[in-house]
């Protein structure tokens, strides 16, 4: 069994992508952190939506609640899900 060398390439090509997707992702992450500490001292609202998406998830229509997000917001699947995620966890920690 012989390894190509192009196949050596597209490896250590693929590797390197996903470390640059992980940094970019860790940026990302940081940024919206600031920007959530800069909306709370400079009093930014809310975004409006919240406060459906928040009754939906009390009636327990999660999954209804991440399809709006993700049509209203523009969110993909997975970010549709983490942004209901956080706010059930800060409806909780209220």
């Amino acid at each position: 069994m012989e390894i190509n060398v192009m196949e050596i390439l597209f490896f250590i090509a693929i590797l390197w992508i996903m470390v640059i997707v992980w940094k970019i992702n860790r940026r990302v992450t940081g940024i919206k952190h600031i920007l959530d500490q800069l909306s709370k001292q400079y009093g930014v609202p809310e975004n409006p939506i919240n406060d459906e998406l928040r009754k939906l998830i009390s009636q327990g229509e999660a999954i209804k609640a991440e399809k709006i997000a993700r049509k209203t917001l523009g969110l993909s699947m997975l970010e549709g899900m983490q942004y209901v995620d956080d706010l059930k966890k800060k409806g909780k920690n209220s």
